[in-house]
């Protein structure tokens, strides 16, 4: 599904405008980019948590050239489903 379908679904389901959906859906998003980016976790109760994740240094390989790199410790936007919203998904009925 891509933002603009989600935008439709939404404008459709709750009888709102289209441009309003997509003004705020853009500001949700725009949101939670912010607050992973201060390092603040977004929780939504029932559907999941926006995390920053930390990754440790570690060793890698550059296979082409035959050498190693040091990938440095970084931090990694994730998305962590609750737990009713992977049993959901776990219990959906089976496609094709």
């Amino acid at each position: 599904m891509t933002k603009a379908e989600l935008v439709g679904i939404i404008a459709k389901r709750t009888g709102v405008e289209r441009n309003a959906v997509l003004v705020t859906i853009e500001a949700f998003m725009e949101e939670v980019k912010n607050s992973l980016e201060k390092g603040e976790d977004v929780h939504l109760r029932g559907f999941g948590s926006f995390v920053v994740k930390h990754r440790a240094q570690k060793t890698g390989r550059i296979l082409s050239k035959n050498t190693t790199i040091i990938i440095p410790a970084h931090d990694v936007p994730a998305f962590k489903p609750a737990d009713t919203f992977v049993e959901r998904v776990k219990d959906r009925p089976k496609q094709g």
